[in-house]
């Protein structure tokens, strides 16, 4: 006789909220790895008033990324804990020294690289020749062992992605952040190498 068995694997992607990290649990992470000079980890959001764009605002939430059931962080810790460190290497320095008096308007893009249409845009433009921007909820999970549920407006990568029309020997990108250190003290570091970069 054989018997089968079905063993069923979650995709890492998918986890219960149950999985969400206690800010008690973060928190004391967040100082031992502090502690050994770990400190690197992943950037969440500008304060709503420091979005670069006024175009497409307010946003509809799509669907897709509701997160049913999900509990949203309250946007108080969205907005106080990040790792902007352009303003500053403290997880409550984006929040103070982005909101003094820097401005986010006019705010260009350039797409350039090997692609077929190469252009700058006013990130207002930009957002109205991509069809406008769409809220999505996303499950934020650190290396620095903290987590939240935070809802997140921008525009889907693979639209950008076909208005620039890549040529076929490309093959990866990167994207470039801005140099201001003159409104961003993080910047007038040499913490880091700026301006940023991700790939």
């Amino acid at each position: 006789m054989r018997l089968a068995m079905h063993i069923e694997k979650k995709h890492s992607w998918q986890l219960p909220d149950s999985t969400v990290t206690p800010e008690s649990q973060y928190l004391g992470r967040r100082q031992f790895l502090r502690t050994f000079g770990l400190g690197l980890a992943a950037g969440a959001f500008l304060p709503a008033v420091a979005r670069a764009a006024t175009s497409g605002f307010p946003d509809v939430l799509n669907a897709s990324y509701k997160l049913p059931g999900a509990k949203l962080t309250p946007y108080d810790d969205i907005t106080s804990y990040n790792n902007f460190y352009e303003w500053g290497l403290e997880k409550g320095d984006p929040k103070v020294n982005a909101n003094r008096d820097w401005k986010t308007e006019p705010w260009m893009i350039e797409i350039g690289g090997l692609c077929a249409k190469p252009s700058k845009y006013d990130v207002n433009d930009l957002i109205k020749a991509a069809g406008g921007i769409e809220q999505r909820n996303y499950r934020h999970r650190c290396v620095e062992a903290w987590s939240m549920v935070i809802p997140w407006d921008g525009l889907a990568l693979a639209k950008l992605v076909a208005m620039a029309e890549p040529k076929p020997e490309a093959k990866y990108l990167q994207f470039t952040s801005f140099l201001d250190p003159k409104n961003c003290p993080g910047q007038r570091s040499q913490d880091f190498s700026w301006p940023y970069t991700e790939g």
